[in-house]
């Protein structure tokens, strides 16, 4: 029988990591290489989606080279399929080319705007998406401004797309006549759109004052949108013609990879926006009232829904730490070493608190930015670290306690993606949420996810679902220390204490 092969991209922040996996959805290779992020003015953050594309083109280049010294034939892939970020847009041209920045969640040019818009005090946002205000960090907001601001989409502007879609664009050598989203990403955009019947909202658009033509048609993931383009072929040495499957949302297949496929399971994405998610059927009123702080999603299967709340620059500001204070931009295991000095500080650390809100807080903790308190001549930066890792959880805590006062039971909560790799934090999580946390053999599960759908395009005999079901294993299990849950919970008020004051 010949071997079959699948390769996947996952196009985060900080990274673009892409991987082949055999039929077994064993990896046989994978490559991860680093984006850029610009900060022109306060507040904003910008990337280059043409360097999503460039990083995309250089790792599946380098995975074929890989393939190759093993003497696996690039020929077998069968299907490409990729993810990416929900929350970010950039403005194409007719020839599908980039023509704007690409702004991402962490951009907070858009908050005088969201609040205007919040101001009309409407209720089709939440009746017709599930998220009942206008956020800083939705795309929708992002269409907005560069609307309003960037020249040159106004003059040559065709469509608003996300990262992966437009790199999965390029691949396949397609124009912006062609541009698409799948129906879970689409909900990625937070306003715009119905997100029962996974269509645009002419409604929300006109209030919006988005015309409907620069929105890509709405497709399913597993939908064949193209094949692996000559040019394409020829940059990265993986054979023309392979189909491309139209992508995904980094968070649903985060989710997707971490066995969730019915309510009420819940899911941390420790990525860099520190995400906490919890399965539903459908829409909770309770959570998506307004002022909740939680967002509202579909996944990647049909009929399957979401909510998450967010610490934005959550898991940016272990980057931060690591590159900027202690000055190690370059060793990644430096993380590692952080973390075995602050497992000697005790919870708590010593009074030391920190505010994770690097790129600005949001709604009335608008005008918070980040910083340390209680730092007396002892503190070093094993302190700093615990209470960073800390910090991050004290958030987590709150999202939690709004999910648990609509009704909904967090009993276990499964760790994902590179957050997940740290023991210390993954206790010190387990702690402050009072609930047991799981890691799974396989951390960064959306990239193997990316290539269990591309399987599923290219004609696999199983079950989606089942497919994904058997490749999920628990690797650790944190249980929560009561002594240090109590610890926590003080700190966890002493934080919200200090945001309320700083808030107004």
């Amino acid at each position: 029988m010949t071997e079959k092969y699948y390769l996947s991209f996952d196009a985060g922040t900080q990274s673009v990591k892409v991987a082949v996996y055999n039929e077994k959805m064993e990896c046989v290779t994978k490559v991860s290489n680093q984006t850029t992020l610009t900060y022109p003015h306060p507040g904003w953050v910008e990337m280059d989606a043409d360097e999503y594309f460039s990083l995309t083109k250089l790792g599946i280049k380098q995975c074929m080279v890989q393939l190759k010294e093993q003497g696996i034939d690039p020929g077998l892939i069968k299907a490409i399929m990729g993810d990416g970020i929900i929350c970010g847009i950039v403005g194409i041209d007719e020839n599908g080319k980039a023509i704007t920045p690409y702004i991402n969640y962490l951009d907070s040019r858009t908050q005088g705007d969201a609040a205007a818009l919040k101001e009309l005090d409407l209720d089709i946002w939440g009746k017709e998406t599930g998220n009942a205000e206008p956020l800083c960090m939705f795309p929708a907001m992002h269409a907005r401004w560069l609307l309003a601001n960037n020249k040159e989409f106004q003059a040559r502007g065709k469509k608003f797309v996300h990262n992966t879609p437009y790199i999965l664009l390029n691949l396949a050598g397609l124009k912006s006549s062609d541009a698409f989203i799948d129906w879970g990403a689409m909900s990625g955009w937070g306003l715009g759109y119905k997100v029962y019947e996974k269509e645009w909202s002419d409604e929300q658009l006109t209030i919006l004052g988005i015309d409907k033509s620069y929105m890509p048609k709405i497709v399913k993931p597993w939908d064949i949108i193209g094949t692996l383009s000559a040019e394409a072929a020829a940059q990265t040495g993986c054979p023309a013609g392979i189909p491309i499957c139209a992508g995904a949302g980094d968070t649903m297949q985060s989710m997707l990879g971490s066995g969730v496929f019915e309510a009420n399971k819940a899911v941390d994405v420790a990525g860099t926006c520190a995400m906490f998610c919890v399965s539903t059927t459908g829409i909770i009123p309770e959570l998506s009232r307004k002022g909740s702080g939680l967002i509202f999603n579909s996944g990647t299967l049909e009929n399957t829904y979401f909510y998450w709340g967010f610490v934005r620059t959550g898991g940016l500001a272990l980057r931060w730490f690591k590159d900027s204070i202690c000055q190690q931009n370059d060793d990644d295991s430096y993380y590692e070493t952080l973390s075995q000095g602050a497992a000697k500080v005790a919870p708590g650390c010593n009074d030391v608190l920190f505010l994770p809100y690097l790129t600005g807080g949001y709604d009335e903790y608008s005008n918070v930015k980040g910083c340390f308190l209680n730092m007396t001549l002892d503190t070093d930066q094993f302190v700093l670290w615990r209470a960073v890792l800390e910090a991050i959880a004290y958030d987590y805590r709150e999202i939690t306690d709004t999910y648990r006062q609509a009704g909904i039971k967090i009993n276990r909560i499964t760790i994902t993606e590179g957050g997940s790799r740290d023991a210390l934090w993954n206790q010190i999580k387990a702690d402050v949420i009072n609930s047991e946390a799981i890691t799974l053999e396989i951390s960064g599960g959306a990239v193997l996810t990316n290539s269990i759908i591309a399987a599923y395009a290219a004609g696999a005999d199983e079950d989606l679902k089942e497919l994904l079901s058997s490749n999920l294993k628990i690797t650790h299990t944190y249980s929560p220390d009561s002594k240090n849950s109590g610890i926590y919970k003080q700190q966890s008020q002493k934080q919200k204490d200090l945001l309320n004051k700083l808030g107004h």
